[in-house]
Protein backbone atom coordinates (compact mmCIF):
# COMPACT_ATOMS: atom_id res chain seq x y z
CA UNK A 1 0.00 0.00 0.00
CA UNK A 2 1.23 3.14 -0.59
CA UNK A 3 2.14 5.26 1.76
CA UNK A 4 0.42 9.02 2.35
CA UNK A 5 2.89 11.77 2.77
CA UNK A 6 0.97 14.40 4.65
CA UNK A 7 1.31 18.15 3.58
CA UNK A 8 3.74 20.52 5.92
CA UNK A 9 0.53 22.34 6.89
CA UNK A 10 -1.34 19.68 8.02
CA UNK A 11 2.15 18.17 10.23
CA UNK A 12 2.86 20.79 11.71
CA UNK A 13 -1.13 21.80 12.55
CA UNK A 14 -1.50 18.45 14.11
CA UNK A 15 1.95 18.20 15.70
CA UNK A 16 1.12 21.80 17.41
CA UNK A 17 -2.81 20.64 18.04
CA UNK A 18 -1.63 17.43 20.05
CA UNK A 19 1.28 19.28 21.91
CA UNK A 20 -1.32 21.55 23.18
CA UNK A 21 -3.87 18.60 23.88
CA UNK A 22 -1.05 16.51 26.31
CA UNK A 23 0.03 20.17 27.73
CA UNK A 24 -3.47 20.72 28.41
CA UNK A 25 -4.02 17.31 30.02
CA UNK A 26 -0.74 17.28 31.68
CA UNK A 27 -1.19 20.54 33.61
CA UNK A 28 -5.03 19.68 34.54
CA UNK A 29 -3.59 16.32 35.99
CA UNK A 30 -1.09 18.29 37.97
CA UNK A 31 -3.37 20.93 39.19
CA UNK A 32 -6.01 17.71 40.20
CA UNK A 33 -3.27 16.34 42.30
CA UNK A 34 -2.75 20.16 43.26
CA UNK A 35 -6.16 19.97 44.32
CA UNK A 36 -6.52 16.45 46.08
CA UNK A 37 -3.36 16.93 48.56
CA UNK A 38 -4.80 20.25 49.46
CA UNK A 39 -7.77 19.03 50.13
CA UNK A 40 -6.47 15.74 52.22
CA UNK A 41 -4.29 19.01 54.11
CA UNK A 42 -7.76 20.57 55.11
CA UNK A 43 -9.35 17.87 55.73
CA UNK A 44 -7.01 16.72 58.20
CA UNK A 45 -6.77 20.40 59.81
CA UNK A 46 -10.64 20.23 60.32
CA UNK A 47 -11.01 16.30 61.62
CA UNK A 48 -8.18 16.93 64.19
CA UNK A 49 -10.10 20.19 65.31
CA UNK A 50 -13.17 17.99 65.73
CA UNK A 51 -11.11 15.30 67.60
CA UNK A 52 -9.80 17.82 70.40
CA UNK A 53 -13.37 19.42 70.80
CA UNK A 54 -14.68 16.13 71.29
CA UNK A 55 -11.54 14.61 73.54
CA UNK A 56 -12.25 17.59 76.01
CA UNK A 57 -16.21 16.40 76.34
CA UNK A 58 -17.06 15.58 80.23
CA UNK A 59 -19.35 13.17 79.18
CA UNK A 60 -16.69 11.52 77.30
CA UNK A 61 -14.01 11.41 79.52
CA UNK A 62 -15.94 10.52 82.28
CA UNK A 63 -17.98 7.17 80.99
CA UNK A 64 -15.17 5.64 78.96
CA UNK A 65 -14.26 3.47 82.38
CA UNK A 66 -18.02 2.36 82.55
CA UNK A 67 -19.74 -0.52 81.49
CA UNK A 68 -22.70 1.09 79.64
CA UNK A 69 -21.03 4.25 78.84
CA UNK A 70 -21.50 3.81 75.40
CA UNK A 71 -25.08 4.46 76.03
CA UNK A 72 -23.90 7.85 77.35
CA UNK A 73 -20.93 8.85 74.28
CA UNK A 74 -22.81 7.42 71.24
CA UNK A 75 -25.27 10.32 71.12
CA UNK A 76 -23.21 12.70 72.07
CA UNK A 77 -20.47 11.40 69.41
CA UNK A 78 -23.47 11.13 67.05
CA UNK A 79 -24.72 14.22 67.54
CA UNK A 80 -21.48 15.92 66.91
CA UNK A 81 -20.72 14.05 63.23
CA UNK A 82 -24.30 15.18 62.07
CA UNK A 83 -23.52 18.65 63.29
CA UNK A 84 -20.42 18.85 61.57
CA UNK A 85 -20.81 16.64 58.58
CA UNK A 86 -17.74 14.39 59.34
CA UNK A 87 -18.01 10.79 57.97
CA UNK A 88 -16.98 9.15 61.74
CA UNK A 89 -16.85 9.50 65.42
CA UNK A 90 -14.83 6.35 67.02
CA UNK A 91 -14.27 6.36 70.89
CA UNK A 92 -12.44 3.74 72.16
CA UNK A 93 -10.55 2.87 75.73
CA UNK A 94 -7.59 2.00 76.66
CA UNK A 95 -8.46 -1.14 75.52
CA UNK A 96 -9.28 -0.80 72.11
CA UNK A 97 -13.37 -1.11 72.37
CA UNK A 98 -15.25 1.28 70.81
CA UNK A 99 -17.65 3.19 72.69
CA UNK A 100 -19.45 5.02 69.81
CA UNK A 101 -19.03 4.39 65.47
CA UNK A 102 -21.92 5.23 62.81
CA UNK A 103 -22.27 1.53 62.41
CA UNK A 104 -24.41 0.80 65.44
CA UNK A 105 -23.05 -3.04 65.04
CA UNK A 106 -19.60 -1.99 65.88
CA UNK A 107 -20.22 -0.73 69.58
CA UNK A 108 -18.59 -2.87 71.66
CA UNK A 109 -16.02 -4.27 69.85
CA UNK A 110 -11.76 -4.19 68.84
CA UNK A 111 -10.51 -1.22 67.15
CA UNK A 112 -7.58 -3.09 65.17
CA UNK A 113 -7.05 -0.49 62.07
CA UNK A 114 -3.08 -0.81 63.00
CA UNK A 115 -2.80 2.68 63.00
CA UNK A 116 -3.85 3.72 66.33
CA UNK A 117 -0.99 1.97 68.55
CA UNK A 118 0.85 6.15 68.90
CA UNK A 119 -2.70 7.09 70.18
CA UNK A 120 -2.43 4.88 73.25
CA UNK A 121 0.67 6.56 74.14
CA UNK A 122 -0.67 9.79 74.47
CA UNK A 123 0.14 11.02 71.22
CA UNK A 124 -1.73 12.90 68.92
CA UNK A 125 -1.81 12.86 64.85
CA UNK A 126 -3.44 12.36 61.35
CA UNK A 127 -3.10 8.78 59.47
CA UNK A 128 -4.49 8.11 55.98
CA UNK A 129 -6.28 4.71 56.15
CA UNK A 130 -9.10 2.56 54.87
CA UNK A 131 -11.45 2.21 57.17
CA UNK A 132 -14.47 -0.54 57.22
CA UNK A 133 -16.58 2.57 54.86
CA UNK A 134 -13.60 3.81 52.84
CA UNK A 135 -10.63 5.84 52.34
CA UNK A 136 -10.24 8.25 55.10
CA UNK A 137 -8.03 10.86 56.82
CA UNK A 138 -8.27 10.27 60.64
CA UNK A 139 -7.33 12.36 63.53
CA UNK A 140 -6.07 10.62 66.55
CA UNK A 141 -6.64 12.66 69.60
CA UNK A 142 -5.54 11.20 73.63
CA UNK A 143 -8.67 11.49 76.41
CA UNK A 144 -7.41 12.49 79.57
CA UNK A 145 -8.68 12.55 83.01
CA UNK A 146 -8.02 13.64 86.61
CA UNK A 147 -6.95 17.13 84.43
CA UNK A 148 -4.91 15.75 81.72
CA UNK A 149 -3.02 13.25 84.44
CA UNK A 150 -4.56 10.20 83.21
CA UNK A 151 -5.38 8.43 79.47
CA UNK A 152 -8.55 6.83 79.46
CA UNK A 153 -9.09 6.52 75.86
CA UNK A 154 -8.53 8.27 72.24
CA UNK A 155 -10.86 10.31 70.06
CA UNK A 156 -10.91 9.29 66.29
CA UNK A 157 -12.78 11.84 63.74
CA UNK A 158 -12.54 10.28 60.07
CA UNK A 159 -13.21 11.82 56.94
CA UNK A 160 -13.65 10.03 54.10
CA UNK A 161 -11.37 11.80 51.24
CA UNK A 162 -12.43 12.19 47.42
CA UNK A 163 -11.06 10.25 44.98
CA UNK A 164 -9.26 11.07 41.77
CA UNK A 165 -12.39 10.08 39.80
CA UNK A 166 -14.45 12.38 42.29
CA UNK A 167 -12.63 15.18 41.84
CA UNK A 168 -12.26 14.96 38.19
CA UNK A 169 -16.25 14.52 38.66
CA UNK A 170 -16.61 17.51 40.54
CA UNK A 171 -14.69 20.05 38.09
CA UNK A 172 -15.64 18.69 35.05
CA UNK A 173 -17.48 21.68 33.76
CA UNK A 174 -14.20 23.65 34.52
CA UNK A 175 -11.81 20.76 33.50
CA UNK A 176 -14.40 21.05 30.06
CA UNK A 177 -14.23 24.75 29.55
CA UNK A 178 -10.64 24.64 29.87
CA UNK A 179 -9.83 22.31 27.57
CA UNK A 180 -12.12 23.39 24.55
CA UNK A 181 -10.47 27.22 25.61
CA UNK A 182 -7.06 25.44 25.33
CA UNK A 183 -7.67 23.39 22.11
CA UNK A 184 -9.15 26.42 20.63
CA UNK A 185 -6.11 28.37 21.28
CA UNK A 186 -4.45 25.57 20.22
CA UNK A 187 -5.73 24.99 17.38
CA UNK A 188 -5.71 28.68 16.16
CA UNK A 189 -2.09 29.06 16.70
CA UNK A 190 -1.18 25.72 14.89
CA UNK A 191 -3.17 26.77 12.10
CA UNK A 192 -1.79 30.03 11.55
CA UNK A 193 1.89 29.11 12.17
CA UNK A 194 1.21 26.33 10.04
CA UNK A 195 0.22 28.80 6.94
CA UNK A 196 3.19 31.78 8.32
CA UNK A 197 6.14 28.59 7.87
CA UNK A 198 4.45 27.58 4.42
CA UNK A 199 5.18 30.96 3.41
CA UNK A 200 8.26 31.44 4.21
CA UNK A 201 9.04 28.35 2.47
CA UNK A 202 7.67 29.89 -0.85
CA UNK A 203 4.52 27.38 -0.68
CA UNK A 204 6.57 24.19 -0.98
CA UNK A 205 6.95 20.90 0.85
CA UNK A 206 10.25 19.87 2.74
CA UNK A 207 10.56 17.12 0.05
CA UNK A 208 10.47 19.85 -2.52
CA UNK A 209 12.52 21.82 -1.12
CA UNK A 210 15.18 19.21 -0.50
CA UNK A 211 14.75 17.93 -4.19
CA UNK A 212 15.75 21.43 -5.23
CA UNK A 213 18.68 22.23 -2.72
CA UNK A 214 20.09 19.15 -4.14
CA UNK A 215 19.30 20.10 -8.01
CA UNK A 216 21.38 23.69 -7.04
CA UNK A 217 23.69 22.09 -5.14
CA UNK A 218 24.97 19.42 -8.18
CA UNK A 219 24.44 22.70 -10.76
CA UNK A 220 26.54 25.06 -8.47
CA UNK A 221 29.29 22.81 -7.88
CA UNK A 222 29.18 21.37 -11.15
CA UNK A 223 30.04 25.10 -12.95
CA UNK A 224 32.68 25.89 -14.88
CA UNK A 225 32.88 29.28 -13.13
CA UNK A 226 34.33 29.98 -10.08
CA UNK A 227 31.93 31.28 -7.56
CA UNK A 228 32.52 33.16 -3.95
CA UNK A 229 29.75 34.76 -2.01
CA UNK A 230 30.80 37.45 0.61
CA UNK A 231 28.38 38.94 3.43
CA UNK A 232 28.32 42.41 4.25
CA UNK A 233 31.53 42.29 6.21
CA UNK A 234 33.71 40.97 3.74
CA UNK A 235 33.74 37.26 4.94
CA UNK A 236 33.10 34.31 2.77
CA UNK A 237 29.60 32.49 2.64
CA UNK A 238 30.11 30.04 0.40
CA UNK A 239 32.47 29.14 -2.65
CA UNK A 240 31.91 26.26 -4.99
CA UNK A 241 34.48 23.27 -6.31
CA UNK A 242 35.61 25.59 -9.38
CA UNK A 243 36.25 28.13 -6.66
CA UNK A 244 38.30 25.80 -4.29
CA UNK A 245 40.46 24.59 -6.90
CA UNK A 246 41.65 27.83 -8.24
CA UNK A 247 41.67 29.55 -5.14
CA UNK A 248 44.26 26.66 -3.95
CA UNK A 249 44.44 25.27 0.01
CA UNK A 250 42.22 22.73 0.68
CA UNK A 251 41.41 24.04 4.30
CA UNK A 252 37.36 25.21 4.67
CA UNK A 253 37.68 29.26 3.69
CA UNK A 254 33.86 29.50 4.93
CA UNK A 255 33.98 32.84 7.55
CA UNK A 256 37.41 33.50 5.87
CA UNK A 257 37.82 37.15 4.77
CA UNK A 258 37.96 37.50 1.46
CA UNK A 259 41.24 38.85 0.35
CA UNK A 260 42.74 36.15 2.53
CA UNK A 261 41.31 33.66 0.06
CA UNK A 262 41.87 35.25 -3.38
CA UNK A 263 45.37 37.37 -1.82
CA UNK A 264 43.82 40.72 -3.56
CA UNK A 265 44.15 43.52 -1.20
CA UNK A 266 41.84 46.28 -1.13
CA UNK A 267 39.19 43.96 -3.27
CA UNK A 268 36.52 44.19 -0.93
CA UNK A 269 35.48 47.99 -0.73
CA UNK A 270 35.46 47.97 -4.60
CA UNK A 271 32.91 45.02 -4.40
CA UNK A 272 30.60 46.45 -1.21
CA UNK A 273 30.45 49.51 -3.42
CA UNK A 274 27.10 48.33 -4.64
CA UNK A 275 28.12 48.50 -8.72
CA UNK A 276 27.97 45.83 -11.24
CA UNK A 277 31.20 44.67 -12.72
CA UNK A 278 31.68 42.63 -15.45
CA UNK A 279 34.52 40.91 -17.44
CA UNK A 280 37.19 42.08 -15.09
CA UNK A 281 40.63 40.40 -15.60
CA UNK A 282 41.82 39.52 -11.90
CA UNK A 283 44.86 37.31 -11.08
CA UNK A 284 44.06 35.00 -8.31
CA UNK A 285 46.52 32.11 -7.08
CA UNK A 286 48.56 33.02 -10.08
CA UNK A 287 46.07 32.50 -12.11
CA UNK A 288 44.53 35.41 -14.76
CA UNK A 289 40.66 35.15 -14.43
CA UNK A 290 37.97 37.20 -16.03
CA UNK A 291 36.20 38.03 -12.70
CA UNK A 292 32.32 39.47 -12.87
CA UNK A 293 30.89 41.27 -9.67
CA UNK A 294 27.25 41.32 -8.62
CA UNK A 295 25.85 42.84 -5.49
CA UNK A 296 22.98 40.55 -4.16
CA UNK A 297 20.01 42.69 -2.21
CA UNK A 298 17.07 41.51 -0.44
CA UNK A 299 14.54 44.27 -0.24
CA UNK A 300 16.32 46.95 -1.86
CA UNK A 301 19.07 46.40 1.53
CA UNK A 302 22.48 45.32 0.42
CA UNK A 303 23.11 41.46 2.18
CA UNK A 304 26.50 40.34 0.05
CA UNK A 305 28.10 40.40 -3.11
CA UNK A 306 28.86 37.28 -5.63
CA UNK A 307 32.23 36.92 -7.19
CA UNK A 308 32.16 34.78 -10.41
CA UNK A 309 35.49 33.86 -12.34
CA UNK A 310 36.64 31.77 -15.23
CA UNK A 311 39.93 30.61 -15.64
CA UNK A 312 41.47 32.90 -18.61
CA UNK A 313 43.97 29.91 -19.59
CA UNK A 314 40.92 27.23 -20.20
CA UNK A 315 39.36 29.63 -22.90
CA UNK A 316 42.85 30.85 -24.14
CA UNK A 317 42.87 30.40 -27.94
CA UNK A 318 39.41 32.23 -28.16
CA UNK A 319 40.36 34.88 -25.32
CA UNK A 320 43.42 35.62 -27.63
CA UNK A 321 41.35 35.38 -30.97
CA UNK A 322 38.81 37.54 -28.90
CA UNK A 323 41.74 40.28 -27.94
CA UNK A 324 43.21 40.22 -31.49
CA UNK A 325 40.02 40.71 -33.34
CA UNK A 326 39.30 43.72 -30.54
CA UNK A 327 42.77 45.22 -31.49
CA UNK A 328 42.07 44.97 -35.39
CA UNK A 329 38.63 46.53 -34.99
CA UNK A 330 40.07 49.30 -33.24
CA UNK A 331 43.10 49.88 -35.48
CA UNK A 332 40.51 49.82 -38.53
CA UNK A 333 38.22 52.51 -37.23
CA UNK A 334 41.49 54.31 -36.50
CA UNK A 335 42.78 53.49 -40.15
CA UNK A 336 39.16 54.47 -41.65
CA UNK A 337 39.50 58.30 -39.70
CA UNK A 338 43.44 58.77 -40.70
CA UNK A 339 42.26 57.53 -44.35
CA UNK A 340 39.43 59.99 -44.56
CA UNK A 341 41.52 62.44 -43.60
CA UNK A 342 44.65 61.71 -45.85
CA UNK A 343 41.83 61.51 -48.60
CA UNK A 344 40.58 64.98 -48.19
CA UNK A 345 44.30 66.11 -48.33
CA UNK A 346 44.89 64.57 -51.54
CA UNK A 347 41.55 65.28 -52.94
CA UNK A 348 42.68 69.17 -51.93
CA UNK A 349 46.43 68.80 -53.58
CA UNK A 350 44.53 67.57 -56.87
CA UNK A 351 42.20 70.17 -57.17
CA UNK A 352 44.78 73.00 -56.61
CA UNK A 353 46.57 71.30 -59.49
CA UNK A 354 49.65 70.23 -57.16
CA UNK A 355 49.31 66.60 -59.37
CA UNK A 356 53.05 66.05 -58.00
CA UNK A 357 53.04 66.96 -54.12
CA UNK A 358 49.78 64.78 -54.22
CA UNK A 359 51.90 61.81 -55.50
CA UNK A 360 54.45 62.81 -52.96
CA UNK A 361 52.45 62.87 -50.26
CA UNK A 362 50.43 59.54 -51.16
CA UNK A 363 54.29 58.02 -51.37
CA UNK A 364 55.35 58.76 -47.90
CA UNK A 365 52.41 58.39 -46.15
CA UNK A 366 52.21 54.52 -47.73
CA UNK A 367 55.67 54.40 -46.95
CA UNK A 368 55.46 55.25 -43.43
CA UNK A 369 52.52 52.81 -42.82
CA UNK A 370 54.01 49.81 -44.23
CA UNK A 371 57.15 51.01 -42.32
CA UNK A 372 55.45 50.43 -39.00
CA UNK A 373 53.60 47.09 -40.20
CA UNK A 374 57.05 45.62 -41.42
CA UNK A 375 58.99 46.36 -38.08
CA UNK A 376 56.03 44.86 -35.96
CA UNK A 377 55.59 42.00 -38.31
CA UNK A 378 59.80 41.53 -38.15
CA UNK A 379 60.24 42.10 -34.59
CA UNK A 380 57.06 40.66 -32.96
CA UNK A 381 56.49 37.08 -33.67
CA UNK A 382 53.15 36.70 -31.36
CA UNK A 383 50.12 37.99 -33.77
CA UNK A 384 47.97 39.37 -30.45
CA UNK A 385 50.76 41.21 -29.42
CA UNK A 386 51.63 42.87 -32.72
CA UNK A 387 48.35 43.16 -33.17
CA UNK A 388 48.32 45.18 -30.39
CA UNK A 389 51.06 47.26 -30.88
CA UNK A 390 50.06 48.52 -34.43
CA UNK A 391 46.67 49.02 -32.78
CA UNK A 392 48.02 51.40 -30.00
CA UNK A 393 50.36 52.94 -32.42
CA UNK A 394 47.12 54.21 -34.20
CA UNK A 395 45.80 55.45 -31.26
CA UNK A 396 48.75 57.55 -30.49
CA UNK A 397 48.60 59.29 -34.02
CA UNK A 398 44.77 59.56 -32.87
CA UNK A 399 45.40 61.05 -29.45
CA UNK A 400 48.38 63.36 -31.32
CA UNK A 401 50.89 61.52 -29.57
CA UNK A 402 54.28 59.66 -30.91
CA UNK A 403 54.57 56.04 -29.71
CA UNK A 404 58.32 54.96 -30.83
CA UNK A 405 59.30 51.65 -31.01
CA UNK A 406 63.22 50.68 -30.09
CA UNK A 407 65.07 49.44 -33.05
CA UNK A 408 66.46 46.51 -30.12
CA UNK A 409 62.71 45.25 -30.03
CA UNK A 410 61.70 41.25 -30.57
CA UNK A 411 59.56 38.81 -29.54
CA UNK A 412 59.80 34.92 -31.01
CA UNK A 413 57.78 32.15 -29.73
CA UNK A 414 57.08 32.28 -26.09
CA UNK A 415 57.29 29.29 -23.53
CA UNK A 416 54.22 28.39 -22.38
CA UNK A 417 53.86 29.47 -19.01
CA UNK A 418 54.18 33.03 -20.55
CA UNK A 419 50.55 33.70 -21.87
CA UNK A 420 49.88 35.89 -24.73
CA UNK A 421 46.69 37.36 -23.52
CA UNK A 422 48.71 38.55 -19.35
CA UNK A 423 51.38 40.27 -21.96
CA UNK A 424 48.24 42.00 -23.74
CA UNK A 425 46.96 42.99 -20.31
CA UNK A 426 50.27 43.95 -19.49
CA UNK A 427 51.30 46.06 -22.56
CA UNK A 428 47.99 47.22 -23.12
CA UNK A 429 47.72 49.09 -19.85
CA UNK A 430 51.05 50.33 -19.43
CA UNK A 431 50.26 52.15 -23.18
CA UNK A 432 47.09 53.47 -22.36
CA UNK A 433 48.12 54.80 -18.69
CA UNK A 434 51.24 56.49 -20.85
CA UNK A 435 48.78 58.05 -23.31
CA UNK A 436 46.57 59.04 -20.59
CA UNK A 437 49.67 61.02 -18.81
CA UNK A 438 50.58 62.85 -22.30
CA UNK A 439 47.20 64.51 -22.10
CA UNK A 440 48.18 68.41 -22.09
CA UNK A 441 51.29 68.12 -22.97
CA UNK A 442 53.75 69.80 -25.52
CA UNK A 443 55.95 66.92 -25.50
CA UNK A 444 53.87 63.89 -26.41
CA UNK A 445 55.72 60.73 -26.77
CA UNK A 446 55.97 57.25 -25.62
CA UNK A 447 59.13 54.70 -26.13
CA UNK A 448 58.56 50.68 -25.57
CA UNK A 449 60.72 48.35 -25.81
CA UNK A 450 59.93 44.69 -25.85
CA UNK A 451 62.90 42.27 -25.66
CA UNK A 452 63.62 38.62 -25.30
CA UNK A 453 66.73 37.81 -24.55
CA UNK A 454 67.98 35.58 -21.41
CA UNK A 455 64.74 36.86 -19.65
CA UNK A 456 61.61 38.73 -21.17
CA UNK A 457 62.10 42.97 -20.95
CA UNK A 458 59.18 44.96 -21.14
CA UNK A 459 59.87 49.33 -20.95
CA UNK A 460 57.38 51.60 -21.43
CA UNK A 461 58.62 55.21 -20.57
CA UNK A 462 56.24 58.67 -21.17
CA UNK A 463 57.24 62.27 -21.24
CA UNK A 464 54.26 62.75 -19.23
CA UNK A 465 53.33 64.72 -15.92
CA UNK A 466 54.93 62.13 -13.48
CA UNK A 467 53.78 60.43 -10.45
CA UNK A 468 53.50 62.42 -7.72
CA UNK A 469 55.66 61.41 -4.66
CA UNK A 470 53.13 61.30 -2.29
CA UNK A 471 50.99 58.36 -4.51
CA UNK A 472 54.44 56.59 -5.49
CA UNK A 473 53.34 53.73 -2.85
CA UNK A 474 49.68 53.52 -4.13
CA UNK A 475 49.99 53.31 -7.38
CA UNK A 476 49.53 49.62 -7.68
CA UNK A 477 46.53 49.30 -4.82
CA UNK A 478 43.38 48.00 -6.46
CA UNK A 479 40.76 51.11 -7.15
CA UNK A 480 43.59 54.01 -6.69
CA UNK A 481 43.66 56.46 -8.90
CA UNK A 482 44.03 60.62 -9.06
CA UNK A 483 40.44 60.60 -11.37
CA UNK A 484 37.20 60.72 -9.83
CA UNK A 485 35.38 58.60 -12.83
CA UNK A 486 34.87 55.46 -12.35
CA UNK A 487 36.55 52.45 -13.75
CA UNK A 488 39.80 53.66 -12.84
CA UNK A 489 42.79 52.74 -10.69
CA UNK A 490 42.20 48.97 -11.81
CA UNK A 491 44.80 48.82 -14.67
CA UNK A 492 48.09 49.03 -12.74
CA UNK A 493 46.69 46.93 -10.22
CA UNK A 494 46.02 44.15 -13.00
CA UNK A 495 49.48 44.84 -14.18
CA UNK A 496 51.69 43.97 -11.11
CA UNK A 497 48.95 40.99 -10.25
CA UNK A 498 50.27 39.59 -13.77
CA UNK A 499 53.62 40.35 -12.75
CA UNK A 500 53.25 38.19 -9.90
CA UNK A 501 52.06 35.65 -11.31
CA UNK A 502 54.80 34.96 -13.93
CA UNK A 503 57.36 35.47 -11.29
CA UNK A 504 58.85 38.70 -12.66
CA UNK A 505 59.86 42.38 -11.24
CA UNK A 506 58.20 45.49 -11.71
CA UNK A 507 60.26 49.02 -11.49
CA UNK A 508 59.15 52.56 -11.55
CA UNK A 509 60.97 55.32 -11.99
CA UNK A 510 58.76 58.96 -11.82
CA UNK A 511 60.38 62.73 -12.76
CA UNK A 512 59.42 65.83 -13.68
CA UNK A 513 60.73 64.23 -17.04
CA UNK A 514 57.99 61.62 -16.88
CA UNK A 515 57.32 58.01 -15.89
CA UNK A 516 59.10 54.24 -17.04
CA UNK A 517 57.59 51.19 -16.40
CA UNK A 518 60.52 48.30 -16.48
CA UNK A 519 59.04 45.05 -16.29
CA UNK A 520 61.49 41.72 -15.92
CA UNK A 521 59.79 38.32 -16.90
CA UNK A 522 61.89 34.67 -16.39
CA UNK A 523 61.26 32.80 -19.15
CA UNK A 524 61.35 29.88 -16.56
CA UNK A 525 59.59 29.43 -13.36
CA UNK A 526 61.09 29.28 -10.39
CA UNK A 527 60.05 25.25 -10.59
CA UNK A 528 63.19 24.84 -13.20
CA UNK A 529 65.24 27.12 -11.86
CA UNK A 530 65.31 25.50 -8.59
CA UNK A 531 66.08 22.36 -10.43
CA UNK A 532 69.06 23.69 -12.11
CA UNK A 533 67.64 23.40 -15.89
CA UNK A 534 67.75 26.76 -16.25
Amino acid sequence: MKRTNLKLRTKIALLSFSLVLISVLLVGIVIIEQISSSTEQEIGMRAMAIARTVAQLKDVQENLDTMNGSKVIQPVAEKIRLATGVDYIVIFNMNRIRFSHPLQDRIGTVFADGDEGASLKNQEYLSHAIGVIGPAVRAFVPIKTDEGTRQVGVATVGILTPTFSEIIQSLRFKLYISLLIGVLIGSLGSLYLARDIKKNMFSLEPQEIAKLLEERVAIFQSLEEGIIAIDTLGNVTLLNNEARRITGNDTDKIGLPLEDVVGIPGLVPTMLSGEVRENWELVINKTLVLANILPVRIKEKMAGVVLTFREKTEVKKMAEELTGVKTFIEALRVQNHESQNKLHTIAGLLQLGNDQQALDYIFSVTEEQQEIIGFVSRKIKNTSVAGLLLGKYNRAKELHAKLYFDPDCYLGDLPERIESSKLVLILGNLLDNAFEALRGRDLAEVHCLIFEGKELVISVEDTGIGIEEDNKDHIFEWGFSTKEALNHGIGLSLVKQAVDSLEGTLEVESGTWGTRFLIKIPLQGNELRGLGLV
